[in-house]
């Protein structure tokens, strides 16, 4: 997966291994959606038409259907017959030479018809009292196809309406909707085994006994998945040694078909880093990327399945949510919305180290970001606080107040 390097790996190329990672499970995994149940979705196949839109030639206006051969006059008023009105949603009888039928917006041009005259262009200018039979002056030299909208010139059947791979909005599921398609594939949600391991990480509610804390990482790693759109499998796992790890593992990826197993803690370089110890055997790659935090990250697979491992301090996970899987999963699945980007002045100055994406937490509000908190990665109340996360590049070490960075929105 490329070498580290002294700085660690580009967090760019990180960002590409987990998507590589996770894209071919993902893809081979479909769900069928109702169009409103699709919104947000990425389309899992090509779509063509089903028919044409429209299905029929129709008016684009309120007038009279014609045949402009009845008004080929060279430009004086012509005098016709008043046929049947023709309403919308009606089937159109066909329209008699020297006649012109009162037709409205959307209904079906009549056989023989090949114009529309808009009613503001007509003598009388009003449709009643007009009774049928009574003579309608209408201008003359109306040119075949005026203000018709012929059958299949939005999309003729057959034709690629929408693509493998198309984000579903509101104007693609409109289409699929006209073409009188009322579901549509969508490539399936993750299925997230996500683990917290660990005897120093105790659960929210318990006591917590001397070099004890609270696991604020699962809830953390779990309500972000969920926004994601990801389907959430928690598990506990607690092991003395590696292999007791691993052993517990399997026998939970053996209850749970997952398509990812997300660990938070554990990987860095310290003696009892359980799932290093585990998974370093397995087919796994412990590295350090180049960001802060968030520098150590796990990447492989285990018994076939994506794998990721996050640090375990709050901040780190959450952040290598943001920078590493969010966006994977935003790209193969369609959920979640990208977050959104924008520049910002930075209200105070900033360090940072050398050869590291710092992401620091932060508050923006009209076009300024003041920074919450300093860059630790424990600092739970300052991410709490945040609504941006503020991008330092790699080369640089200080930004002074007024800045450009660039931050990510939270909300």
């Amino acid at each position: 997966m490329g070498s580290t390097g002294n700085r660690g790996r580009p967090v760019q190329e990180h960002q590409d291994a987990v998507a590589q990672l996770l894209a071919q499970n993902l893809r081979s995994r479909t769900q069928e959606r109702s169009l409103e149940a699709a919104a947000g979705r990425i389309l899992a196949g090509d779509v063509r038409a089903p028919g044409s839109l429209p299905p029929f030639a129709n008016s684009q206006m309120d007038g009279y259907a014609v045949r402009s051969t009845d008004l080929d006059s060279g430009g004086a008023a012509v005098e016709l017959a008043v046929a049947a009105a023709i309403p919308a949603g009606a089937p159109a009888p066909g329209l008699a030479p020297g006649t012109a039928a009162p037709i409205m917006t959307g209904a079906m041009l009549p056989e023989g018809a090949d114009a529309v005259v808009p009613i503001e262009r007509a003598v009388p200018d009003t449709f009643y009292p007009h009774p049928e039979g009574e003579a309608v002056f209408l201008p003359g030299s109306v040119p075949a196809g005026q203000f018709v909208r012929s059958r299949g010139s939005d999309i003729a059947a057959g034709d690629m309406a929408l693509a493998a791979g198309t984000r579903l909005g509101a104007a693609q599921l409109g289409l699929l909707a006209a073409l009188g398609i009322p579901v549509a594939s969508v490539r399936a949600p993750l299925r997230v085994l996500l683990l917290s391991t660990g005897d120093e990480v105790v659960e929210p509610g318990r006591p917590l006994a001397p070099g004890q804390i609270h696991d604020a990482n699962t809830t953390l790693l779990a309500v972000s998945l969920r926004e994601a759109g990801a389907e959430v499998i928690r598990s506990r796992i607690l092991a003395d040694s590696p292999g007791d790890f691993l052993a517990a593992l399997r026998e939970d990826l053996s209850r749970h078909p997952v398509d990812l197993i997300l660990t938070s803690g554990g990987i860095s370089k310290g003696a009892y880093e359980v799932v290093r110890l585990a998974l370093a055997a397995d087919g796994v790659e412990f590295i350090s990327v180049a960001m802060q935090p968030g520098g150590p990250q796990g990447i492989g697979t285990v018994d076939g399945v994506p794998f990721l491992a996050f640090p375990g301090n709050p901040v780190s996970a959450l952040v290598s949510f943001e920078v590493f899987l969010r966006p994977a999963l935003s790209a193969l699945t369609g959920l979640p919305a990208p977050r959104r980007v924008l520049t910002a002045l930075l209200a105070e100055e900033a360090l940072s180290p050398a050869g590291k994406l710092q992401v620091r937490r932060g508050q923006y509000d009209a076009g300024t970001v003041a920074l919450v908190g300093g860059p630790g990665s424990h600092l739970i109340h300052a991410l709490a606080a945040s609504n941006a996360l503020v991008l330092v590049p790699e080369e640089t070490e200080r930004l002074p107040a007024g800045s450009e960075v660039t931050v990510w929105l939270l909300e």
